[in-house]
Formats: C-alpha cells, structure tokens, sequence
C-alpha cells in the first residue's frame, strides 16, 4: 500500500513537469525523438547527432518499430521535435501512425524526414500530407551526368554534387556554404502554388528522376529545376518541418568527404554537407528566425497613458517590441519592412514603422476623419521567419458639438453672404421708407 501511495504521488508530481516542460516564450527544442530503421544510424551519422546534442538538444532513440512507442503521456507531448530517419518502416510501433505525426506538427512542433529508394509508403504519405510528392518509381534516384561529384563516382552519376541554395541567410545562415553539398537519394517535388513549401537545395537543370540500372525509355517524370533534393515548410502555426530524398545527406561519410563537381576545377578538402545540415537544423529547431512581438501600445502625442477612445483627427504614436531568437537569447529584430495598419474594413492608415535598433518599433500619424472602431494591426510574414499577426481595437469617436471651433476658416463665404443678405435687405428697407 505504502508504495502504492509512492507511485500515486510521484506520478501527480511528474505531471506539472511533462505539462509545463515546453515553454514557447523559448522556442529551442530540447526534447527530439529520433526513429531509425536499426541502431547502426547512430554510428553512421554522429556527427549531425553530436551536434545537436553540442547545441543542448536531448535526443532520445528509439528503433520505429518499437511497441513501446508513445508520443504522449497524460495528454502532453513528451517530445518538442521528431527526425524520422526510418524510410523503410512500414508501420511505427506502439501508439504512432501517419495521424499521430501530423497532429504532432498540427500542435506546432518540428519534424525532420529522410527517405530513400526504400521508402514506405507511411512515409511518403507523410511528406504528401507536408506538401512534398516523392517520385512515383520505386527504383529512380536523381541522376546528373553534369552536375554530379568526381570523388566517389560509381558510373551512374547519382552522387550529386549541388551547389543551388536558396538565397536566405536565415534558412541557411549567414556564413556562404562554398563546397557544394553531396546528394545521393530519390527526388521529390513541391507545389509552385503552395507559398509554405519551399526548395532550399534544388537539382541542376541537366538533372533527372530514373532507374540507373535501366535504359531511358521515355521522358522522366521529374526533371530539372521541378527536383528538389531538400525542401523546407512552415506551417501557419510556426511548425518547421525538412524533408529530403537522402538520409546519407547526414552521414559521416558524406559530411568529411572530399569533394570536387565535374566541370570544375574547384575541389574541396570537405563538402559543404556538415555546414548546410548544420544551419538548416538551426532553423528548424528555432535557433534562428523565431520572432516574437511584445508590449503592443499607443498613445496620445505628448501624454503617457493609453487612451479608451481616440477623436477623429488626434495624433497618436503606435509602439511594438520585436525580438528574434538566436538559440540562446532574445535579441532586438532589426528590419526597414514592420508596417501597422489603422484598419476598419480596409486600411485607412498604413505606416512603415521605424526602429531604434534595439527592438522598439514606432510611428506617429494622425487618425483620420472617419468615426468607427479600429484596430492597430501588424502583420508580418517574411521568408523565413515566424509569423506576427498582432491587433488591439480602439474605438474613433467624431467631434462633440462643443469641440468644434468658434467660426471655420472654410466657412467664411458662407458667413459673407449672410452678413451681406443682412446689409442689403437694412439698406434696401431704408430707401423704401424714405425714398419719396
């Protein structure tokens, strides 16, 4: 009984903890559960391991098969990331299944998936549901006989060599990845139209999706700038998920080895591989590009506190705190691009606002001549960064009857013809009654 009572009180003193472990005001994840096929990964792809570890990542492993599987415990997630280096699993053990990892991502947290020739369907189906198609064939892989890496070469060209990044230093840093990086994996492609997908490394235009033991019939399926080796998502609720066709990208093997891209006379004692994998799992574990905004106010000019209502045509100024996190530490967000809107229906106001560098944004304008409720409204959306979507209503009210001035500037003919029609018709009576 007694360590009935043992049990009953440590699970109830656990529960605060698994509840409050994840704090979004600090947006590192600490907690990543990485599924493998077998537990060879671990050896075979250290150096990315070690690194997150480096960086103060928890990183539990766990075979994805295991029946002991469990993303969660008294209704709270026990893990802030998941990295999915299992493409061969055709059905996860214990509680998780395709639903499972997308309510995971739908509750805002970050996913890294790596398939190969062997991929799954579950798999597939995962990427599918991120906005990401792998190549139909089961036995294609992404071929380049121009853009593929001397080093290393069996024959059939599919040891990429890719050097086409997308431009964001907050994606990828803000250091330049100068080696090209190594691919050897099966293609993948996103939808043009779908703004959160995006190509973060991108095959060459001689590139193609095909059988390399069999001869070329007929037009590939994938070819071109529409392969992409490794895509990115950010999902409207801030979520980050990577996806690419090569878990070798990882590799210690790929990660150290020499490279050189044919036809080029460059060759480098590394490839660029240990660099990229390294700034992109920065950003999508949150150590770059997560903005949060705080101390949303605004005032009259010249006075200090925050008004319940505002008169039409009174001069306000507007405030916003926006700060980035850099993996360790709130730092001030600089950026020439934060607008406010002054919106009723549609904007009325639209302001740049402007930074002391030091996180505090600002503008002044006038309210307009137009009486309704308002809302301060800042939406930001940048490549790259999380989303602001900020407003604070407040009420616009016209004029008192006594607040208006004595006489109107814009008013004075009116006044002259009164004062006029007055004149004439005292002059026109005087001369009625004593002209003879």
């Amino acid at each position: 009984m007694k360590n009935l009572a043992f049990f009953f009180v440590f699970g109830f003193s656990l529960f605060p903890l698994l509840c409050s472990s994840f704090n979004s005001e600090t947006p590192t994840d600490r907690r990543v559960l990485v599924l493998l096929d077998d537990f060879s990964l671990k050896s075979s792809h250290s150096i990315f391991f070690n690194s997150l570890k480096s960086r103060g990542f928890n990183l539990e492993f766990k075979v994805a098969e295991d029946p002991a599987l469990s993303f969660q415990r008294y209704g709270q997630y026990l893990y802030d990331a998941l990295i999915l280096f299992s493409p061969s699993t055709e059905r996860f053990g214990g509680s998780l299944d395709l639903a499972a990892v997308i309510d995971f991502v739908d509750s805002g947290h970050d996913l890294i998936v790596a398939a190969d020739a062997s991929a799954s369907d579950l798999i597939k189906n995962i990427a599918t549901e991120c906005g990401v198609d792998f190549d139909e064939d089961s036995s294609a892989m992404v071929i380049d006989h121009k853009s593929y890496a001397i080093s290393g070469t069996e024959g059939d060209h599919t040891l990429i060599a890719s050097d086409d990044f997308i431009q964001s230093e907050v994606i990828l840093g803000k250091t330049k990845i100068e080696a090209p990086v190594l691919f050897k994996g099966i293609a993948h492609s996103v939808n043009a139209a779908n703004s959160l997908v995006l190509k973060v490394l991108s095959a060459s235009p001689s590139a193609y999706s095909a059988n390399p033991e069999t001869k070329l019939l007929g037009p590939p399926l994938l070819s071109g700038s529409a392969i992409s080796l490794v895509s990115v998502v950010q999902a409207r609720n801030d979520a980050r998920i990577m996806i690419t066709g090569s878990p070798d990208l990882f590799s210690n093997r790929l990660l150290r080895t020499t490279v050189q891209k044919a036809g080029s006379p460059d060759k480098y004692e590394k490839s660029g591989n240990e660099q990229f994998v390294t700034e992109i799992s920065k950003w999508v574990f949150h150590e770059r590009g997560h903005l949060k905004a705080i101390n949303l106010r605004h005032q009259k000019v010249g006075e200090t506190d925050e008004p319940a209502m505002y008169r039409i045509k009174d001069d306000l100024k507007f405030f916003v705190e926006i700060y980035e996190w850099s993996g360790k530490s709130w730092e001030p967000y600089v950026a020439d691009d934060v607008q406010v809107q002054f919106y009723m229906m549609s904007p009325y106001v639209l302001k740049s606002l402007l930074t002391n560098k030091k996180g505090l944004y600002d503008i002044s304008f006038k309210v307009p001549d137009v009486y309704g409720v308002f809302q301060f409204k800042v939406d930001y959306h940048r490549l790259g960064y999380t989303s602001l979507s900020l407003s604070k209503q407040i009420p616009v009210r016209p004029f008192r009857h006594n607040e208006y001035e004595r006489f109107i500037t814009t008013a004075f003919p009116s006044y002259g013809a009164s004062f006029t029609s007055m004149a004439g018709f005292f002059i026109f009576t005087i001369l009625y009654l004593y002209n003879k």
